[in-house]
């Protein structure tokens, strides 16, 4: 079986950054794979599992109502190793093209006050497993270390 693109990236060089992971076609529409990578991988705790629960449920309700792109977005959601995000978007884009999607994204996680969207026993089914203010932590971190100093590293994947 052939190894897929993915785990041919050198984790043990990867940065924190926005990467576009894939590029495919479905019918007549381009679709964008976004690794959204907010943690070294294997050199930096993962993020916990609240936290990221938190920033999905965040993600998806800010994306599907965002003026522009929600008629864009495909899906938004937590990797499992716990070291990120991804997200996919209808269009051929860059990664240089999300950083301001993506800035605007964590500042408004940075200026969340509430109830979690869909955190309700309804809504999810873990929805006890919120957090809130570690979600915060997280987005604070990954905005002000990374999307607003962002490098070619942090934008195309390891050679």
């Amino acid at each position: 079986m052939e190894k897929i693109a993915s785990f041919q990236i050198d984790h043990l060089r990867l940065l924190r950054g926005v990467y576009v992971s894939r590029l495919d076609t479905f019918g007549s529409e381009r679709i964008t794979t976004f690794d959204i990578r907010m943690k070294e991988p294997n050199r930096e705790p993962v993020m916990d599992v609240p936290a990221l629960h938190t920033l999905e449920h965040l993600g998806a309700t800010f994306l599907r109502s965002h003026p522009v792109w929600a008629a864009k977005t495909v899906y938004f959601g937590p990797m499992g190793c716990r070291t990120g995000l991804y997200a996919l978007f209808i269009g051929e884009h860059s990664s240089r093209d999300m950083l301001p999607l993506l800035k605007e994204f964590f500042q408004w996680v940075l200026d969340f006050q509430g109830d979690v969207p869909g955190a309700q026993a309804a809504e999810c089914g873990n929805w006890q497993d919120h957090n809130l203010e570690m979600a915060q932590w997280e987005a604070r971190k990954f905005l002000t270390e990374v999307l607003n100093h962002a490098t070619d590293a942090n934008l195309h994947y390891p050679a």
